[in-house]
């Protein structure tokens, strides 16, 4: 005979509110096993678990059911209290009479009505429970960070000085990200360069740090505290053990392209470092435009190299390195704002973008930090800024706020008048989002100090007149159409996710949301954690964030990597699919389903009428296997099933609501 204990929770007024928590309680105490009930106003508190506690001692329950919020939120606090209780802790089943019910309905007659059948299917299920023991997987103590931007260094950083041994996986030549790019930040205006290059300084040289730069992740295996990780080195045509970064074979190279740090406004060499204060310091050769692999000749730069390091016959390599944790810390994509064609971009050469614009106020730019028009090099006086270029946008753009354009429109306004004196700086907006600390001060101090003007309202239309940019829009607090004569026009653009971040996700095996950004676990609970255990993020990857927020997260990521990495052994949930391989046909549309990549084929040997067959039957890897059910629903034969959430427990359930 089971014994189950019934604990309705009024979560303040949260439930009680459209929910007769009483009533409830007293008529789960009819329900079959049922032999203790009660309701309690915070059963998630000390004193409601000690109410759990004494019940399950005095009444001798074998089992509870706890009605109240999402399993998400309290079930492990729950599982504690049975823990500790002296029950197995899985022989636990909560009912949501919170998001599924009380929150839904506004009546509470119907309310309740729901909540008892909700409470009514957790006995019927509780009672098929059984108990469930956690096994434990060895921790290999080496981190892994996939990009080598600010959140990549500072979550590398803190790894390395906890004493752990971690990569840094950067597809570009340098590490540095967008912030390398950056002139100064804001509030404080700061040069960008002083702040980060430091760091990239620190991880170079940092003992537990290897930068494995112009390198991508090219396959990523195993489970939490034993991912088998493959790279691939990108042949750079330098061997890096013997050049010593003088720069004389760049300085001589024939060849000049557009630079991609530079966003267009300058050139490179077709052998070349991002920027000088790259990270390692020794170049690459651009093979798509290099003379010699596009026509056999020159070679000037292998000639010049003191020191032998030019090879041009290098090729890729493949590397597979074991990791216990992984971050993950891609950054962002600016969005194409070439659909606006109304703003004229590519069209005009001064429509530049926001990064653009960083890249001229830069005294390592290509105008060595003086502003200057792209079209003709004279000192622009009039500049107008739009904002939300992208973003806020849904019929072209993104719905999302890209949450740095307000304020980084400020600073870009703020220092075009410290840099002309005589200059108009003109924003066009429609809101001013200042979240953060002293963001509201800065902005008011363009306002106010710097005589910064902003109008609210959206630009129709830029064209050119002469030689200059004809801004017209409308100004909605006074109610009229504004044109302005402008000589630079600069966009804010939206942070987008990666390009290439869903073939990323696909490849560790994580979440990615309906714009590519990187999902985490829970938005308030589990901000740095991805529903694959080991995998974490940091920064902009997860969705846009200034530098202060890409930071913080890179430490958080970085403290859980390190409580990891602490540990010899892990416990892993128990609730995960299992096999019946006697009844397992081996057809392995189980292996496509699987997002975790948990499940594989393997071959059994058995015995049907005297003679030795082979057989193949799908398998289930404990560490990988996050216990989503997905496989138990796409097997024809029923072969997998999920424990904790058997066929038989979940027919239970149904036929406690139906019957």
């Amino acid at each position: 005979m089971k014994r189950v204990g019934v604990f309705i929770c009024h979560c303040g007024t949260n439930i009680a509110h459209t929910v007769d928590c009483e009533k409830v309680a007293k008529t789960a105490a009819e329900f079959p096993h049922v032999v203790f009930s009660t309701d309690y106003k915070y059963m998630c508190s000390e004193p409601g678990q000690m109410v759990i506690k004494n019940a399950i001692k005095e009444h001798k329950l074998d089992r509870i059911v706890v009605a109240s919020c999402s399993p998400r939120m309290h079930e492990p606090t729950f599982r504690k209290c049975m823990e500790s209780a002296g029950l197995n802790p899985y022989l636990l089943e909560m009912a949501n009479i919170r998001e599924h019910c009380s929150w839904v309905h506004p009546d509470k007659e119907k309310g309740t009505e729901k909540a008892i059948d909700l409470v009514k299917m957790a006995v019927a299920k509780v009672v098929k429970n059984t108990p469930l023991t956690r096994s434990s997987i060895p921790i290999h103590k080496r981190a892994l960070v996939i990009g080598g931007g600010i959140a990549g260094i500072q979550a590398a950083l803190d790894i390395a000085d906890a004493g752990y041994v971690v990569d840094i996986v950067e597809k570009e030549p340098s590490i540095g990200g967008r912030m390398a790019q950056v002139d100064k930040t804001f509030p404080t205006l700061d040069c960008s360069a002083c702040i980060l290059t430091p760091k990239m300084v620190d991880a170079a040289q940092h003992p537990n740090i290897n930068l494995v730069t112009y390198s991508e992740i090219e396959k990523v295996e195993g489970y939490v505290g034993n991912f088998e990780v493959t790279i691939r080195h990108k042949a750079r045509s330098v061997d890096v053990s013997k050049c010593t970064g003088c720069g004389t074979c760049w300085e001589k190279c024939p060849t000049k392209v557009a630079s991609e740090f530079e966003l267009g406004l300058g050139t490179r060499k077709a052998i070349y470092t991002p920027f000088p204060q790259a990270v390692p310091n020794k170049p690459v050769i651009d093979r798509d435009n290099c003379r010699y692999f596009k026509t056999g000749k020159c070679m000037v730069c292998q000639k010049l190299c003191p020191t032998g390091a030019v090879d041009y016959t290098q090729e890729d390599q493949l590397e597979t390195i074991r990791y216990g944790a992984i971050v993950v810390a891609t950054g962002f994509d600016l969005f194409d704002h070439s659909v606006y064609g109304e703003y004229g971009y590519g069209k005009y050469p001064d429509v530049i973008t926001g990064l653009q614009f960083e890249r001229l106020i830069n005294a390592s730019g290509p105008t060595a930090g003086k502003i200057k028009r792209p079209s003709d090099h004279k000192e622009p006086k009039t500049i107008v800024f739009i904002k939300c270029v992208g973003s806020r946008d849904e019929a072209k753009g993104k719905p999302y706020c890209s949450k740095t354009c307000c304020m980084y429109t400020a600073k870009h306004a703020t220092l075009v008048k410290e840099k002309i004196k005589d200059s108009q700086a003109i924003v066009f907006y429609m809101d001013v989002r200042t979240p953060g600390k002293n963001y509201e001060e800065f902005y008011q101090r363009a306002v106010d100090e710097y005589g910064v003007q902003y109008v609210r309202g959206r630009v129709s239309k830029i064209y050119q007149k002469g030689d200059k940019l004809i801004v017209k829009g409308e100004d909605t607090l006074l109610g009229k159409q504004v044109e302005v004569e402008a000589d630079m026009v600069v966009l804010a653009t939206a942070m987008v996710a990666r390009s290439d971040a869903g073939d990323l996700a696909r490849k560790v095996g994580f979440s990615y949301d309906q714009h590519d950004f990187f999902t985490e676990a829970h938005p308030k609970l589990r901000p740095v954690e991805t529903h694959t255990a080991g995998v974490y993020l940091a920064g902009a990857c997860q969705g846009p964030k200034d530098i202060p927020d890409s930071v913080s997260q890179a430490s958080a990521a970085a403290a859980k990597v390190c409580g990891l990495l602490s540990k010899n052994e892990m416990a892993t949930e128990p609730i995960i699919s299992a096999v019946n391989e006697s009844i397992c046909s081996g057809c392995g549309l189980c292996i496509s389903i699987c997002p975790y990549k948990a499940i594989d084929l393997k071959t059994i040997t058995e015995r049907v009428h005297g003679k030795i067959h082979e057989r193949q039957v799908a398998t289930v890897n404990n560490g990988l296997c996050q216990g989503c059910g997905a496989c138990t629903v796409a097997c024809r034969s029923s072969a997998l099933n999920l424990r904790g959430f058997t066929n038989e427990q979940i027919l239970a359930e149904v036929d406690a609501l139906c019957l």
